[in-house]
C-alpha cells in the first residue's frame, strides 16, 4: 500500500520520500499558551484588552511547574522536530514590568530546552496591559505608550538573540501587534505611520545577529484582538 500511494503522488512530480524528509527536518513552533489559555506568569486575575481568550480555561496550568510538565506530556505524542514559542508574560524569575523584562527572567526556559534539545521562539506581549491604552500600542497617539512598547519590543529581540545563542538553533522573534479600530476612523493614515515609525525604531534600536535569529511582524487586522 505504501508504494502504491507513493507512486499516486509521483504522477503530480511530488517525491513523498523527500517530502517527508522535509517534513521531519522542519521545526514547528508550538505554542506554550495553549497550556493555559495566554494567563502567563505575572500572577494577573484575568486578561484584559487586546487578546480574545479570558484566560478561564478549566484546569489550566498555573505556573512554571505546571505547565512544563504539561508540556512534557504533550511533546511525547507529538511528532517530528519541534520548538517552543513563548511571550513575554511567560518571564519565570523576578518579575518585572514587560518594559523591563531581560534574559534573566527567562533562564529556566533555556535550561528546559536544553535538557530535552528543544529551540525557543519569542514574542513580545503587547496585551493585557494597563499601558494598552485605547486599543493601541505601537500605533497609539500617546508618545509614553508608543515609547514604552518600543522599550519592550527591543528587549524582547536581545532575549530572542539569547534564545538562538544558548541554544544553538535559530529564534524567531514575532511580535505580534493588536492594535485595531472595529469602526471607520476618519483619519486612517496617520495610526499606520505611527506604526510604522514605531517599528523602524525597534528594528534600528538593536542591531541584533541574524545568525541567531530573525524577526516577523504580525498584525491583528480589522482588531481583531479587541473582542
Amino acid at each position: 500500500m505504501r508504494e502504491e500511494v507513493k507512486n499516486i503522488y509521483k504522477k503530480y512530480g511530488i517525491d513523498v520520500d523527500l517530502a517527508l524528509k522535509r517534513l521531519h527536518d522542519t521545526k514547528i513552533s508550538l505554542h506554550c499558551w495553549q497550556l493555559d489559555d495566554v494567563m502567563g506568569f505575572e500572577n494577573q486575575d484575568q486578561l484584559t484588552g487586546g487578546i480574545q481568550t479570558t484566560g478561564n480555561y478549566p484546569g489550566r496550568a498555573r505556573n512554571f511547574s505546571e505547565l512544563t510538565k504539561d508540556l512534557d506530556f504533550a511533546l511525547k505524542y507529538i511528532p517530528g522536530s519541534k520548538k517552543i514559542n513563548l511571550h513575554a508574560n511567560y518571564q519565570v524569575l523576578d518579575i518585572v514590568d514587560r518594559k523591563d523584562v531581560t534574559i534573566h527572567q527567562f533562564k529556566p526556559w533555556v535550561d528546559f530546552a536544553k535538557e530535552r534539545g528543544l529551540g525557543l521562539d519569542f514574542n513580545p506581549t503587547i496585551f493585557s496591559s494597563p499601558m494598552l491604552k485605547d486599543n493601541m500600542s505601537l500605533s497609539s497617539p500617546i508618545d509614553e505608550v508608543r515609547e514604552y512598547w518600543i522599550t519592550h519590543c527591543i528587549n524582547s529581540l536581545k532575549i530572542t538573540e539569547y534564545f538562538g545563542k544558548e541554544l544553538g538553533q535559530k529564534a524567531l522573534c514575532n511580535i505580534w501587534i493588536p492594535d485595531g479600530l472595529k469602526d471607520v476612523p476618519a483619519n486612517r493614515m496617520t495610526p499606520r505611520e505611527r506604526l510604522k515609525d514605531s517599528l523602524d525604531k525597534i528594528l534600528s534600536g538593536y542591531k541584533y545577529d541574524k545568525k541567531y535569529m530573525d524577526v516577523s511582524v504580525e498584525s491583528k487586522v480589522f482588531g481583531i484582538g479587541m473582542e
